[in-house]
Protein backbone atom coordinates (compact mmCIF):
# COMPACT_ATOMS: atom_id res chain seq x y z
CA UNK A 1 0.00 0.00 0.00
CA UNK A 2 1.74 3.33 -1.13
CA UNK A 3 1.84 6.20 0.72
CA UNK A 4 -1.37 9.01 0.05
CA UNK A 5 -1.18 12.27 -1.40
CA UNK A 6 -3.86 13.07 0.63
CA UNK A 7 -5.63 12.46 3.60
CA UNK A 8 -9.35 12.87 4.08
CA UNK A 9 -11.21 12.60 7.58
CA UNK A 10 -14.44 12.71 9.08
CA UNK A 11 -15.67 14.94 11.46
CA UNK A 12 -17.34 13.80 14.63
CA UNK A 13 -15.70 11.60 16.64
CA UNK A 14 -12.78 11.22 14.73
CA UNK A 15 -10.92 14.90 14.28
CA UNK A 16 -13.14 15.62 17.09
CA UNK A 17 -14.27 14.14 20.37
CA UNK A 18 -18.22 15.39 21.00
CA UNK A 19 -20.13 15.02 24.41
CA UNK A 20 -23.18 12.63 24.32
CA UNK A 21 -25.54 14.74 22.57
CA UNK A 22 -28.14 16.09 24.74
CA UNK A 23 -30.84 17.75 22.45
CA UNK A 24 -33.06 19.19 25.37
CA UNK A 25 -29.99 20.84 26.47
CA UNK A 26 -29.46 22.56 22.96
CA UNK A 27 -33.43 23.63 22.31
CA UNK A 28 -32.84 24.89 25.85
CA UNK A 29 -30.22 27.23 24.67
CA UNK A 30 -32.34 28.65 21.64
CA UNK A 31 -36.05 29.47 23.07
CA UNK A 32 -33.37 31.72 25.49
CA UNK A 33 -33.85 33.99 22.08
CA UNK A 34 -36.90 33.32 21.50
CA UNK A 35 -39.23 36.58 20.85
CA UNK A 36 -42.51 34.57 20.40
CA UNK A 37 -43.50 31.56 22.39
CA UNK A 38 -46.80 30.80 21.28
CA UNK A 39 -47.78 27.96 23.66
CA UNK A 40 -45.19 28.64 26.09
CA UNK A 41 -43.26 25.25 24.85
CA UNK A 42 -40.69 24.08 27.04
CA UNK A 43 -37.63 23.04 25.71
CA UNK A 44 -38.58 19.44 26.88
CA UNK A 45 -41.84 19.55 24.41
CA UNK A 46 -39.77 21.27 22.04
CA UNK A 47 -37.17 18.61 21.40
CA UNK A 48 -39.95 16.10 21.74
CA UNK A 49 -41.01 17.05 18.55
CA UNK A 50 -37.97 17.07 16.90
CA UNK A 51 -37.45 13.68 18.05
CA UNK A 52 -40.85 12.56 16.51
CA UNK A 53 -39.65 14.42 13.04
CA UNK A 54 -36.66 13.04 12.82
CA UNK A 55 -38.49 8.97 13.50
CA UNK A 56 -40.72 9.66 10.78
CA UNK A 57 -38.03 10.00 8.61
CA UNK A 58 -35.45 7.70 9.85
CA UNK A 59 -32.79 10.02 11.10
CA UNK A 60 -29.98 9.53 13.18
CA UNK A 61 -30.73 6.27 14.28
CA UNK A 62 -27.00 4.15 14.62
CA UNK A 63 -28.23 1.01 13.39
CA UNK A 64 -29.80 2.62 10.05
CA UNK A 65 -27.95 5.58 9.23
CA UNK A 66 -25.93 4.35 6.57
CA UNK A 67 -28.93 3.73 4.37
CA UNK A 68 -30.19 7.43 4.88
CA UNK A 69 -28.13 9.26 2.06
CA UNK A 70 -29.40 12.33 1.30
CA UNK A 71 -28.81 14.86 3.64
CA UNK A 72 -31.77 16.93 5.37
CA UNK A 73 -29.80 20.68 5.96
CA UNK A 74 -30.98 22.31 9.52
CA UNK A 75 -31.47 25.68 7.52
CA UNK A 76 -34.44 23.49 6.34
CA UNK A 77 -35.55 21.63 9.27
CA UNK A 78 -35.31 24.23 11.78
CA UNK A 79 -37.28 26.73 10.65
CA UNK A 80 -40.40 23.99 10.21
CA UNK A 81 -39.86 22.90 13.72
CA UNK A 82 -40.20 26.01 15.52
CA UNK A 83 -42.38 27.72 13.48
CA UNK A 84 -44.49 25.17 13.23
CA UNK A 85 -44.77 25.61 17.13
CA UNK A 86 -45.66 28.79 17.26
CA UNK A 87 -42.45 29.58 18.26
CA UNK A 88 -40.17 33.08 17.15
CA UNK A 89 -35.92 32.78 17.20
CA UNK A 90 -34.43 36.19 16.80
CA UNK A 91 -31.54 34.35 15.34
CA UNK A 92 -30.46 33.83 11.77
CA UNK A 93 -30.36 29.72 10.89
CA UNK A 94 -26.81 29.84 11.03
CA UNK A 95 -26.60 31.18 14.69
CA UNK A 96 -29.71 28.49 15.85
CA UNK A 97 -27.06 25.99 14.58
CA UNK A 98 -23.94 27.19 16.32
CA UNK A 99 -26.21 27.84 19.33
CA UNK A 100 -27.26 24.18 19.82
CA UNK A 101 -24.71 22.74 18.94
CA UNK A 102 -22.29 24.34 21.30
CA UNK A 103 -25.21 23.59 24.24
CA UNK A 104 -26.27 19.96 23.21
CA UNK A 105 -22.54 18.47 21.93
CA UNK A 106 -19.37 20.55 22.74
CA UNK A 107 -16.28 18.82 21.51
CA UNK A 108 -12.73 18.79 21.81
CA UNK A 109 -9.97 17.62 19.40
CA UNK A 110 -9.27 13.43 19.78
CA UNK A 111 -6.23 12.54 21.62
CA UNK A 112 -3.02 13.13 19.52
CA UNK A 113 -4.79 14.54 15.88
CA UNK A 114 -2.95 17.81 16.55
CA UNK A 115 0.53 15.56 16.16
CA UNK A 116 -1.04 13.63 13.77
CA UNK A 117 -1.73 16.94 11.24
CA UNK A 118 1.69 17.56 11.52
CA UNK A 119 2.93 14.75 10.75
CA UNK A 120 1.29 14.66 7.42
CA UNK A 121 2.02 18.37 6.85
CA UNK A 122 5.67 17.66 7.74
CA UNK A 123 6.02 14.85 4.95
CA UNK A 124 3.20 16.95 2.27
CA UNK A 125 0.70 14.99 2.26
CA UNK A 126 -2.39 17.21 1.86
CA UNK A 127 -5.81 17.22 3.87
CA UNK A 128 -9.71 17.51 4.16
CA UNK A 129 -12.58 16.97 5.65
CA UNK A 130 -15.60 14.65 4.81
CA UNK A 131 -18.58 15.02 6.77
CA UNK A 132 -22.13 13.93 7.42
CA UNK A 133 -23.31 16.44 9.15
CA UNK A 134 -26.65 18.71 9.19
CA UNK A 135 -25.15 21.79 10.73
CA UNK A 136 -24.85 24.75 8.40
CA UNK A 137 -21.43 24.15 6.18
CA UNK A 138 -19.85 27.78 7.85
CA UNK A 139 -20.23 26.52 11.70
CA UNK A 140 -19.16 23.56 11.02
CA UNK A 141 -15.79 24.85 9.60
CA UNK A 142 -16.10 27.78 12.08
CA UNK A 143 -15.74 24.70 15.11
CA UNK A 144 -13.13 22.53 12.93
CA UNK A 145 -10.77 25.81 12.90
CA UNK A 146 -11.28 26.90 16.04
CA UNK A 147 -10.76 23.61 17.54
CA UNK A 148 -7.78 23.17 14.94
CA UNK A 149 -6.58 26.19 14.44
CA UNK A 150 -3.24 24.94 12.92
CA UNK A 151 -5.02 22.48 10.69
CA UNK A 152 -4.43 23.36 6.44
CA UNK A 153 -7.13 21.17 5.18
CA UNK A 154 -7.99 22.58 1.42
CA UNK A 155 -11.50 22.15 1.99
CA UNK A 156 -14.34 20.70 4.29
CA UNK A 157 -17.52 19.08 2.47
CA UNK A 158 -20.16 18.47 4.30
CA UNK A 159 -23.45 16.79 3.84
CA UNK A 160 -25.70 19.62 4.66
CA UNK A 161 -23.57 21.97 1.17
CA UNK A 162 -23.56 18.91 -1.12
CA UNK A 163 -26.56 16.90 -0.60
CA UNK A 164 -24.80 13.19 -0.34
CA UNK A 165 -24.49 11.63 2.80
CA UNK A 166 -21.71 8.94 3.20
CA UNK A 167 -21.58 6.17 2.24
CA UNK A 168 -22.79 7.32 -0.99
CA UNK A 169 -19.67 7.59 -3.25
CA UNK A 170 -21.06 10.00 -4.84
CA UNK A 171 -19.48 12.40 -1.84
CA UNK A 172 -16.65 10.78 -1.89
CA UNK A 173 -16.28 11.43 -5.59
CA UNK A 174 -16.80 15.08 -4.77
CA UNK A 175 -14.07 15.48 -3.17
CA UNK A 176 -11.83 13.43 -5.50
CA UNK A 177 -12.28 15.92 -7.84
CA UNK A 178 -12.20 18.75 -5.96
CA UNK A 179 -8.72 17.47 -4.87
CA UNK A 180 -7.69 16.38 -8.49
CA UNK A 181 -6.30 12.98 -7.51
CA UNK A 182 -7.54 9.67 -8.36
CA UNK A 183 -8.97 7.48 -5.72
CA UNK A 184 -5.54 5.26 -5.03
CA UNK A 185 -4.21 8.19 -3.89
CA UNK A 186 -6.34 8.85 -0.90
CA UNK A 187 -6.99 7.52 2.02
CA UNK A 188 -10.00 8.13 4.29
CA UNK A 189 -10.24 8.36 8.02
CA UNK A 190 -13.17 7.55 10.33
CA UNK A 191 -15.02 6.00 12.61
CA UNK A 192 -18.28 4.55 11.73
CA UNK A 193 -17.93 1.29 9.71
CA UNK A 194 -20.64 1.58 6.92
CA UNK A 195 -20.48 5.11 6.32
CA UNK A 196 -16.85 5.63 6.72
CA UNK A 197 -14.73 2.38 6.21
CA UNK A 198 -17.23 1.03 3.52
CA UNK A 199 -18.15 4.04 1.67
CA UNK A 200 -14.57 5.05 1.14
CA UNK A 201 -14.03 1.38 0.17
CA UNK A 202 -16.95 1.47 -2.51
CA UNK A 203 -15.31 4.99 -3.70
CA UNK A 204 -11.84 2.99 -4.58
CA UNK A 205 -9.99 4.94 -1.54
CA UNK A 206 -8.08 3.26 1.10
CA UNK A 207 -9.81 3.15 4.54
CA UNK A 208 -8.90 3.43 7.92
CA UNK A 209 -10.76 2.97 10.76
CA UNK A 210 -10.29 5.13 13.17
CA UNK A 211 -11.86 3.13 16.53
CA UNK A 212 -10.38 5.91 20.02
CA UNK A 213 -13.12 8.00 20.35
CA UNK A 214 -15.82 5.85 18.71
CA UNK A 215 -18.95 5.49 20.87
CA UNK A 216 -20.86 2.60 18.73
CA UNK A 217 -20.11 -1.44 19.25
CA UNK A 218 -18.30 -3.03 16.65
CA UNK A 219 -16.31 -6.06 15.38
CA UNK A 220 -12.72 -5.13 14.31
CA UNK A 221 -11.91 -6.29 10.34
CA UNK A 222 -8.84 -7.26 9.86
CA UNK A 223 -8.71 -6.77 6.21
CA UNK A 224 -9.20 -3.14 7.24
CA UNK A 225 -6.49 -1.24 8.84
CA UNK A 226 -7.61 -0.58 12.17
CA UNK A 227 -6.17 2.14 14.79
CA UNK A 228 -6.96 3.36 17.98
CA UNK A 229 -4.38 5.79 17.76
CA UNK A 230 -3.11 8.35 15.56
CA UNK A 231 0.29 7.64 15.99
CA UNK A 232 -0.14 3.95 14.84
CA UNK A 233 -1.26 5.59 10.99
CA UNK A 234 1.97 7.51 11.65
CA UNK A 235 4.14 4.17 12.16
CA UNK A 236 2.14 2.23 9.74
CA UNK A 237 3.13 5.01 7.24
CA UNK A 238 6.74 4.97 8.31
CA UNK A 239 7.31 0.84 7.67
CA UNK A 240 8.82 -0.07 4.50
CA UNK A 241 7.12 -0.45 1.81
CA UNK A 242 7.28 -4.13 1.26
CA UNK A 243 5.92 -4.17 5.32
CA UNK A 244 3.18 -2.25 4.68
CA UNK A 245 0.19 -5.02 4.21
CA UNK A 246 -3.21 -5.98 6.16
CA UNK A 247 -3.98 -7.93 8.12
CA UNK A 248 -0.87 -5.50 10.28
CA UNK A 249 0.38 -6.96 12.84
CA UNK A 250 1.25 -4.37 16.06
CA UNK A 251 4.38 -5.02 17.84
Amino acid sequence: MKIPKMVLFDYGQTLIAEQKFDGVKGTAAILQYAVRNKYHLSAEQVQAKADEINREFGRFDPGKRHLFQIEIPNTMFTPYLYESQGIEIALSNSEIDAVFWEAAAPGVPTEGIKDFLEYLKSRGIRTGVISNISFDPSVVAERINRLLPENIFEFIITSSNFMFRKPNRRIFDLALEKAGLQPDEVWYIGDQYECDVKGSLNAGLFPVWYIGAIDLPYTEDKNILTVKAWSEIARYMDLPDPQRRLPWKRT
